[in-house]
């Protein structure tokens, strides 16, 4: 695949990232504790019917200058110990109200870094999952991890907990690009490393994570970098763009100091990346995502059946309603959205006194229903059929046309750059198109406003 330079400065707009309709931005602080129960519990009679759980573990032993995530660096273990208590006072109150004959399809760790904890606090959170649910056939038990700070008596600590999927943060082969962003290099050979999990057969799937658009990446070390990784055959991969946000992230201003890659180099990478990766027999998923042609997600796709959450890419059949815990921890129900409270001592202290950390959320209408529907139809099966969703939904594919200020003057833009194509029944996006996939996905969005500092550039 290749793009031109005009189509990139075009489109190079800060849009949402749209992980979630509406994005979090559109959250209200006037959303309480109370309207998260309400959500909970008209949950239980809500599709789907399954139930994921993220649980967000923020503390790294070092924090990464390109982070973007709620991270905080580890001062003491007493500070691990009383979060973790915190943590599991939360779980115990979320599903309380949780409809215990609903299965359990998808859990999910992130972070920070999860790893940077003892494993036996994370088999504890476990534990409390299985003991209260039952779970489906072939459930999605995920956990990333930092290969730095790993060993193998630390892996077989996590397949003894359960956990059956593994997305690595490599980010980088290059150690003089890790160094330049404080992050180290796995602590194991990643031969090494990947056939010692996929020796336990407990493993599901490994995934591997990189960054592109960091200091001292050039396109050849990048492209190397992605070569390595092909040749250790993870069944995913992914190519996260940098997203510089420094006016929301102080530390990353250090990268800044230190030069980035321009756009167009950033751009080379990715599609140096792409094309390698697609020669290898990679198959895209969305718009960062890469798997091989017998996993799940690409099943999943070639049926129009993919899905997306916070988390990342996901089939209908492992995902469910997201109850989400931890700082900062998004939960993404039927119903709306809440987030709670980034700051860890306010976050424990809630807790100790029985109160749900809820700092914001949104309920959702009927009308904001269908247009995450559609938005997630494009965002991962680059595909809107309108009839099927107009029948999901019980009304028309011309009221949904209303609805999302359909535009064909737009939209012919849009073919004319070849990004789309489209009929009265059906959209299909190219190729190409999926690289401008969120610039698609904005016209469809009746509540965007061009803002500047508030969303991410395309590239």
């Amino acid at each position: 695949m290749q793009i031109n330079k005009e189509l990139i400065e075009k489109y190079n707009n800060p849009v949402p990232r749209y992980t979630s309709y509406p994005p979090a931005n559109h959250f209200s602080d006037s959303f309480t504790a109370d309207n998260y129960k309400e959500l909970i519990q008209t949950s239980n009679t809500s599709q789907p019917e399954h139930i994921a759980f993220y649980v967000h573990i923020p503390f790294c032993k070092q924090i990464c200058y390109y982070c973007g995530c709620n991270a905080l660096p580890i001062n003491n273990k007493n500070e691990i110990d009383k979060y973790i208590q915190a943590l599991k006072k939360e779980i115990k109150l979320v599903i309380s109200m949780l409809d215990k004959n609903r299965k359990v399809s998808q859990i999910h760790y992130g972070g920070g870094t999860p790893n940077a904890i003892e494993a036996r606090y994370l088999k504890e959170i476990n534990e409390l999952f299985s003991i209260n649910f039952s779970f489906i056939d072939r459930p999605e038990i995920a956990i990333e991890i930092h290969p730095g700070i790993i060993n193998k008596a630390y892996i077989d600590e996590l397949f003894n907990a359960g956990f059956n999927r593994f997305s690595i943060g490599i980010q980088d082969f290059d150690e003089n690009v890790l160094k330049s962003v404080n992050r180290k290099p796995s602590a194991i050979p990643i031969e090494e490393l990947m056939h010692y999990m996929r020796s336990n057969p407990q493993t599901a799937g490994l995934n591997l994570d990189f960054i592109y658009g960091l200091t001292g990446q050039t396109v050849e070390n990048f492209t190397n970098a992605i070569q390595k990784a092909i040749e250790v055959r993870p069944d995913r991969l992914v190519t996260f763009s940098y997203a510089h946000v420094p006016w929301l992230k102080k530390h990353q201003q250090i990268l800044k100091k230190k030069g980035l890659p321009s756009s167009d180099e950033k751009l080379n990478m990715f599609l140096a990346a792409y094309n390698l990766l697609q020669k290898e027999g990679y198959q895209p998923i969305g718009f960062d995502h890469f798997a091989l042609p017998d996993d799940e997600l690409s099943l999943a796709l070639n049926n129009h059946y993919l899905h997306r959450n916070f988390q990342g890419y996901c089939t209908r059949r492992t995902t469910g309603q997201v109850y989400a815990f931890g700082v900062s921890g998004i939960s993404q129900i039927d119903n709306g959205f809440a987030q709670n409270t980034k700051d860890i001592f306010k976050y424990n202290h809630l807790l100790n006194n029985g109160i749900l950390p809820t700092e914001k959320g949104i309920t959702i209408n009927y009308e904001q229903k269908i247009i995450r529907e559609l938005i997630i139809q494009l965002m991962c099966n680059q595909y809107i059929n309108w009839a099927q969703i107009a029948k999901s939904f019980n009304t028309s594919a011309e009221k949904i046309k209303q609805l999302v200020n359909f535009n064909q003057d737009q939209l012919d833009t849009l073919v004319s750059d070849g990004l789309i194509s489209y009929t009265n029944d059906d959209l299909r996006v190219s190729e190409i198109g999926n690289f401008f996939i969120r610039n698609i996905a904005v016209l469809f969005d009746p509540a965007y406003k061009l803002v500047e500092n508030k969303y991410s550039k395309t590239v």
